[in-house]
């Protein structure tokens, strides 16, 4: 059956906008969200300016886009069918093969090392994403944590308080470290020595 017009049209216009992100993206761990040129994603895009404004009015659109679309990918692959109760160690296991991904991403951890920096600044466009997104994994951690010290699946000597907002941290320090030194700092087996210090099972 031929494609209408209409369909035809619709498909590339969202190929396009695909496009614009990806480009985005790459362009947004190089150099961060102030120092990402929308004329030269533009070009990068294959889009006129007027193209790109198109699809994404303003600069902060554009990088919501990404953020969003960085979420949507990682939801899907690794925390889909994650429901409440949480089961504790399912979460930390695939919370650990998340960062085992990312180190092979370079450009994840890059973008989102950088956006973490730049939006501190209450008026960076990305601060109420990235205080939201810490605000959430600290939750879900926390749950997590609290699941594993309920079934007597963590060690003795683990101090609970705080340990959600210090295993993010952990995983932010490694990335850094390992976006500075990737030959010397394997930050996804880092990580889960971390975790195995923490639980009295294989997280597998």
């Amino acid at each position: 059956m031929t494609e209408a017009p209409e369909d035809a049209g619709y498909a590339k216009g969202r190929a396009r906008r695909a496009r614009i992100v990806r480009t985005a993206f790459e362009a947004f761990s190089a150099h961060g969200y102030r120092g990402a040129s929308l004329v030269q994603i533009a070009a990068d895009s294959g889009v006129s300016r007027a193209g790109l404004v198109h699809y994404f009015p303003t600069k902060e659109s554009l990088l919501a886009a990404v953020l969003e679309e960085r979420d949507r990918v990682d939801s899907e692959q690794f925390f889909a069918g994650v429901t409440a109760p949480v089961d504790g160690l399912d979460l930390l296991a695939r919370f650990a093969r998340l960062v085992e991904h990312n180190a092979s991403n370079r450009g994840i951890v890059s973008l989102f090392a950088a956006l973490s920096v730049e939006a501190s600044d209450p008026s960076h466009p990305a601060h109420d994403y990235i205080a939201t997104r810490y605000e959430t994994l600290r939750r879900h951690l926390g749950a997590a944590i609290a699941d594993l010290g309920a079934r007597g699946l963590l060690r003795d000597d683990v101090e609970v308080e705080g340990l959600a907002a210090e295993l993010i941290a952990t995983v932010d320090g490694l990335q850094v470290q390992w976006l500075v030194a990737p030959e010397s700092v394997d930050m996804a087996a880092q990580f889960r020595r971390r975790l195995a210090a923490l639980v009295t099972v294989d997280l597998g």
